[in-house]
């Protein structure tokens, strides 16, 4: 090597005895491409760009009463996505992985006769750093601020359990989970630029200067949205119901957004999102189906304890049942070690509610079955037995409002309540006819049961019909639970209709004990099988995407 050519890339002459190891050595002791924009930017040589750094963002710091927002022209996205591949290249995101995102809106096609002519409409968007924040609002550790002068919504990433709840709870779909970390990531307007007066990559890569950040005052925009009349919009032609944030996007009344989305030009009255048709199955979150079915099926167990005059095995069942919820429950945390944090939100979030009560109900549950093994603690049972019930029934209770406060139509207060109550009840009556045994119970077992099948079939009254626009959520989800869902739909069905009507029926005519577990363990299945639904199917109403393929 040392008698073949001499490389010159970089001012070295021929002959100089350098390699082009020597000349990349010696670039690397020359100021980068980073830093040469640097100095030049702070000598102010570059008039062109400075537009990018200071028309771009306030002139101020938001002074009291106020709070830093995103502000998109309307007009001038292209739906180039040059603000998404720049947020994902500054934040260094997974692959799938989109802080920002360009949706589109379109107009409803009319009979041709009326001539209209087609409209789509560009929309980038991103976290809207909410003047009252779900995500903040329902986590249970406390791993979100919304920082008291900018107003901006960050994540604490150290904090997080990644149990995923913010995800349910934003209607915006901000709050993106990373399986390979474990945790949950979101958009903080890349506030770390703005403290030192640089604009967030997404204002700054966007070629027609359609995003910007601007200065807003929270109770201006709490006066906007408050009072609105509606917790799901739909298109409607009353001016009642016209979403003033943004069409065909989630009720800005859940969490007051920031965002401004502005044109010159009035938009169209009916606007439908660009994926208006699309109907995906959501994620099952199967830790989750276990620990509500296992869970409300102890909390069954405790009540029909409550009921029979043995009942030793109902209470060794709940206890069974309820250690196993809980156990199976930390599988959906990305940071199970960190479970112990889920009590710090307790103020304000269900979940927090939830752990508390579960985590008090179990050992109660303990408790009241040890006085039925243990000579010395029956005198505690008449207190003991109740009390576990009744925690059991609060548990219950704070886990309907998990969902409920979501805000998702298929997880409203009235769909929760039932199924949930209603898993209580049908398994509490099953576990109570396998441990004991009455007709009576048999009876209480079918009206239960075909109670809660005719319910959940009610679903099926939102099926729309083909090629319909403007499908809402729960039509959504009646087409996903009648395509492809249909067949998980139809195997809930059978073994409702097999464990909680055939069999209790076959027990008036040979009451055995075969006959009630195994009616009891086709519950349990069928009932396994609804939650996972009430997880898959649920179809949520979230900003506007593309066309879809």
């Amino acid at each position: 090597m040392k008698n073949g050519p001499s490389w010159s890339i970089s001012g070295s002459q021929p002959g100089d005895g350098l390699t082009l190891i020597d000349d990349l050595l010696g670039e690397q002791g020359k100021l980068t491409a980073v830093e040469r924009f640097a100095r030049a930017h702070d000598d102010h040589t570059l008039p062109a760009l400075e537009k990018h750094y200071r028309r771009l963002l306030p002139a101020t710091a938001p002074a009291p009463g106020q709070q830093y927002a995103f502000e998109v022209d309307l007009d001038k996205c292209s739906g180039c996505k040059a603000c998404v591949t720049a947020c994902h290249s500054l934040n260094g995101l997974d692959e799938g992985e989109t802080w920002r995102s360009v949706g589109l809106l379109v107009n409803n096609p009319l009979p041709r006769a009326q001539h209209q002519p087609s409209y789509q409409q560009h929309i980038t968007t991103a976290c809207h750093h909410c003047v009252d924040p779900g995500c903040l609002n329902g986590c249970p550790v406390l791993a979100y601020d919304k920082d008291p002068v900018t107003g901006i919504v960050r994540h604490l990433d150290d904090q997080c359990i990644g149990c995923q709840y913010c995800v349910l709870k934003c209607p915006y779909e901000v709050p993106q989970y990373s399986k390979s970390r474990g945790i949950v990531r979101k958009c903080d307007m890349c506030s770390n630029r703005l403290a030192v007066g640089e604009a967030p990559a997404c204002v700054q890569a966007c070629p027609h200067e359609a995003i910007k950040i601007t200065l807003v005052e929270p109770a201006k925009v709490r006066g906007k949205y408050r009072d609105l009349p509606s917790l799901n919009f739909r298109p409607s032609t009353g001016k009642s119901a016209l979403n003033n944030f943004l069409p065909a996007s989630p009720n800005p009344a859940i969490t007051l957004p920031t965002t401004r989305f502005v044109s010159a030009r009035p938009l169209p009255e009916n606007l439908f999102a660009g994926d208006d048709s699309v109907a995906r199955p959501s994620e099952s979150h199967l830790p989750l189906v276990f620990l509500l079915t296992f869970s409300q099926l102890a909390v069954a167990a405790s009540i029909a304890a409550v009921f029979v005059k043995s009942p030793g095995w109902l209470l060794l069942a709940a206890v069974i049942a309820g250690a196993f919820a809980l156990g199976v429950g930390t599988l959906h945390l990305g940071k199970p070690l960190k479970a112990w944090r889920s009590f710090l939100g307790w103020r304000k979030s269900w979940f927090s509610r939830e752990v508390i009560v579960f985590g008090a109900y179990v050992p109660l549950a303990g408790m009241a079955a040890a006085t039925n093994w243990i000579n010395q603690l029956a005198p505690f049972a008449i207190f003991l037995i109740p009390a576990a019930a009744f925690t059991g029934l609060l548990g219950v209770l704070c886990s309907v409002m998990i969902y409920v406060d979501t805000r998702r139509e298929f997880w409203s207060a009235g769909q929760s309540f039932t199924k949930f109550f209603g898993t209580v009840l049908l398994l509490g009556a099953a576990s109570a006819l396998a441990f004991s045994g009455s007709a009576l119970l048999a009876v209480l077992v079918i009206v239960t049961a075909a109670g809660k099948l005719a319910f959940e079939h009610r679903i099926f009254r939102h099926l729309p019909d083909e090629g319909a626009s403007g499908q809402g959520p729960l039509n959504k989800t009646a087409r996903l639970l009648a395509g492809e869902l249909g067949f998980i739909a139809r195997a809930r069905i059978a073994l409702g209709l097999i464990g909680g009507v055939l069999l209790p029926a076959l027990y008036f005519l040979t009451p055995t004990t075969t006959l009630a577990v195994t009616a009891l363990a086709l519950c349990v299945a069928g009932e396994l099988l609804e939650r996972y639904l009430f997880f898959t199917a649920v179809v949520t109403r979230k900003m506007p995407g593309g066309i879809a393929a």
